[in-house]
């Protein structure tokens, strides 16, 4: 019975933190200016795409980008979804050889890239 419990109890906590949200320590950052400013914005992509160093902000972001991308932003707040949205439009529409070197980095199959365009088109 013992043993059991134990099982109950890490399964629970197991739960618990798979479902824990992203940080909401760089949710006040001005995603618009950094759109806004393409030497900045290139300094995000590279730290992405591991050819330059990151700043603690790029560094969570490209912690929790891959899992943020699987689990549709299930982790995601209000804010973080709608800044998620701006940036892949952005990128879509504005950096296109940055998307696709990004989704051929992050998701090589495509599922993912095919979702967000369906999604950030019905927007």
């Amino acid at each position: 019975m013992h043993c059991a419990s134990l099982v109950v109890l890490l399964t629970v906590i197991g739960i618990a933190i798979a479902q824990n949200p992203y940080t909401t320590k760089y949710d006040n950052v001005d995603v618009d200016k950094i759109l806004k400013n393409d030497r900045v914005l290139t300094n995000y992509i590279k730290c992405l795409m591991d050819e330059g160093p990151c700043t603690p902000e790029g560094r969570e972001l490209k912690k929790t980008l891959p899992d943020a991308l699987e689990s549709n932003c299930s982790k995601c707040n209000e804010k973080q979804k709608n800044t998620t949205e701006k940036v892949i439009r952005h990128l879509m529409n504005k950096r296109t050889k940055d998307w696709d070197r990004l989704t051929k980095k992050y998701d090589p199959q495509g599922a993912y890239k095919h979702r967000y365009q369906q999604e950030t088109n019905s927007a």
